[in-house]
């Protein structure tokens, strides 16, 4: 029997993600035949060719030309009036542009990928038809971290809404994926979702495969869903699951060998299976990455994934619920060191591959050191990155031990530079710990990637303002960084006791069924909007010092393109690259007028505007969502009336 494992868009299509090889791994030693597809790279290599998008600029030319033709627009109207042009103007760049891009992005040679200017206008154009696909499915917003509609995911009516063909940009690929797996007589298709911009996708997918293949059996599993569906009560799981048969919750080896096992008896499993904790790392194989297209990733060289621990050893911050794990983050679990070289060897030999990113919740600093003379000893030439927490374990020595080992980067927990948020943080570690880490870190070379976010509750403005100045401080030693908003997030420690840090109340908005984003009110306001906004500037300031990008280029933080360009230029190239400036064409409304009777200047931004107060709203004094609701507020915004005398 013939088991598929599915990873869908939309996500980072530069490099594999763990999930698949992982679990293909374990269920091809346990005698299982599986057809592993990266379903999100393989929709991207279909929409991204010049038939197709010149094709969707056709309808978004249609669809503009419709809503010209109209004597006055409503808000809604003016919503996708500024996205059909945003839309039509960066398709001008992507139709003629994106084979060039797509062979930059790919450059085998590197020459063209790191070359500077090169590289900018291959991201431009990609993030061009990025916008032209989303217009020509508006209000589909979407890139390579997220899949928004204005409704999408409130409840099981409205994801399946989505799902249909002239809503799903990835419909003809999903058809032809269905098409395969009807071929080669798969009977169980696992679908993974590691991240919030795949859920909407996943369901599409879900309910065409249904349609098509009623007898496969469709299961869905991966952190972001387990995050969701662990917290639906037994009516709202029952919608929640749509199109699947069942559902594997938390870590998904055993379970989803167990559904194999009784997919083949004939069995017909249903509803939510708990997969066990797999207690011994020892036991599991390396990821296999056999049957997936490795040379249609968007990059110039293979960065493999590969997770030598699983959870986090400290677990007690209180502002996370990452992974698979009810609440906090799951329990911590290491491979053997001789494993973990066996593993890496392997994947190096097999699939010519010297650079990994060590994906799991957090690497413990003296787990990392072993490894890292374990490499040495078994001259084992690897460059490698990770997510490290600033502890006063990453002393001089440690951090030449990892430098010798092949630490390329060692992206740091570092949260705030205030030591009071830090305490309320339960981080477990203070503000010289952070610094010395910094400087041990620099000095033996590796890139150290800063992540820090503002706005924790009772964060004052001077608080935010330390976190700050020690990104500033450090600047020369901090090859990137990352300074977020805190969010609140289910199962973490401000959600589940909010009056320990100053909530003066969480709620969710009703008619939310299914994602249920929680929302907080604190007791005091700890920012005045001018304070507010200081921090915003001071954030852009610094940003400026550095040549940064969108996830997932070369410039964000932990992507496979920034190893390779810290592994060609060394961990400065982001702060020495500063002088490369983009210089996209067409994707902006300012300074172009319509001839059609409406003005794109004038309608894009106070419409952007309205509709986020319509949202805030909607969330924080009605505290209730739904179409109708929506309406109301958006019809009493008064329309836009084309001018007189307008001619095309």
């Amino acid at each position: 029997m013939k088991t598929a494992l599915i990873y869908p868009p939309s996500a980072n299509p530069t490099a594999p993600y763990l999930s698949v090889p992982a679990l293909t791994g374990y269920l091809r030693s346990n005698g299982v035949e599986v057809v592993p597809i990266d379903a999100n790279i393989g929709a991207y290599d279909r929409l991204l060719q010049p038939s197709v998008l010149k094709a969707l600029a056709q309808r978004v030319q249609a669809r503009l030309t419709k809503l010209q033709q109209k004597p006055r627009l409503n808000h809604t109207d003016q919503l996708l009036f500024g996205r059909l042009w945003r839309g039509r103007e960066a398709g001008r760049t992507a139709i003629k542009e994106i084979r060039t891009a797509l062979e930059i992005l790919r450059d085998r040679s590197k020459d063209l990928f790191f070359d500077p200017a090169c590289y900018e206008s291959a991201l431009i154009t990609v993030e061009a038809a990025l916008s032209l696909i989303s217009a020509a499915y508006a209000p589909l917003s979407m890139d390579f971290i997220s899949y928004r509609t204005p409704f999408a995911l409130l409840n099981a009516s409205e994801i399946q809404k989505d799902a249909r063909p002239n809503r799903n940009p990835f419909h003809d690929y999903f058809c032809e994926l269905g098409e395969r797996l009807a071929r080669e007589q798969v009977r169980l298709a696992g679908i993974s979702i590691a991240f919030p911009g795949q859920i909407q996708p996943a369901y599409a997918l879900a309910y065409l495969l249904k349609r098509r293949l009623p007898e496969l059996h469709l299961t869905v599993g991966g952190p972001a869903i387990t995050q969701i569906l662990v917290r639906l009560n037994p009516d709202e799981l029952a919608r929640g699951l749509g199109p699947f048969d069942t559902a594997v919750l938390f870590e998904g080896e055993q379970a989803l060998l167990k559904l194999s096992r009784a997919v083949e008896k004939g069995e017909r499993p249903a509803g939510v299976h708990r997969g066990e904790i797999c207690q011994d790392l020892k036991a599991l194989p390396a990821p296999d990455f056999d049957g997936l297209p490795l040379d249609r990733y968007l990059s110039p060289g293979l960065v493999l994934p590969y997770d030598p621990t699983r959870g986090c050893y400290w677990g007690k911050c209180a502002f996370c619920h990452y992974g698979l794990a009810e609440v906090g983050t799951a329990r911590y679990r290491e491979r053997p060191i001789a494993r973990i070289c066996e593993h890496l060897k392997l994947l190096t030999e097999k699939y010519d591959c010297r650079t990994f990113h060590f994906s799991q919740d957090t690497l413990a600093p003296r787990t990392a050191q072993k490894m890292a003379r374990a490499f040495v000893s078994a001259n084992l030439s690897i460059q490698w990155a990770s997510d490290m927490r600033p502890e006063p374990a990453l002393s001089p020595a440690c951090c030449r031990d990892l430098a010798d080992g092949g630490a390329l980067a060692l992206a740091l927990g570092i949260e705030s530079g205030a030591p009071r948020i830090l305490n309320l943080m339960q981080k477990g570690i203070d503000s010289a710990d952070i610094q010395a880490a910094l400087s041990h870190l620099a000095e033996a070379g590796i890139a150290t990637e800063a992540m820090c976010f503002t706005d924790f509750p009772g964060e004052t403005y001077q608080e935010a303002m330390a976190t700050i100045r020690l990104l500033r401080t450090f600047r020369n030693r901090i090859a990137l960084f990352i300074c977020g908003e805190f969010s609140l997030t289910p199962g973490a420690r401000t959600a589940r006791y909010p009056k320990d840090f100053g909530l003066a109340e969480v709620w969710q908005v009703s008619r939310d069924e299914f994602i249920k984003s929680p929302f907080f009110r604190e007791k005091t306001a700890s920012k005045t909007p001018r304070q507010q906004a200081k921090i915003d500037e001071a954030v852009a300031e610094l940003s400026a010092s550095y040549w940064l990008h969108n996830y997932p280029w070369a410039g964000s933080l932990s992507t496979a393109h920034t190893l390779l360009w810290y592994a060609r230029y060394g961990p400065a190239v982001f702060r020495h690259m500063v002088g490369v400036r983009k210089s996209g064409r067409g994707s902006s409304a300012s300074g172009r007028r319509s001839f059609s009777g409406y003005n794109p200047a004038e309608i894009i931004p106070l419409s952007e505007t309205r509709e986020i107060d319509i949202w805030e709203t909607l969330n924080y004094e009605q505290r209730a969502v739904s179409r109708s609701a929506y309406h109301e507020l958006a019809d009493q915004i008064p329309p836009v009336f084309k001018r007189r005398g307008s001619r095309r």
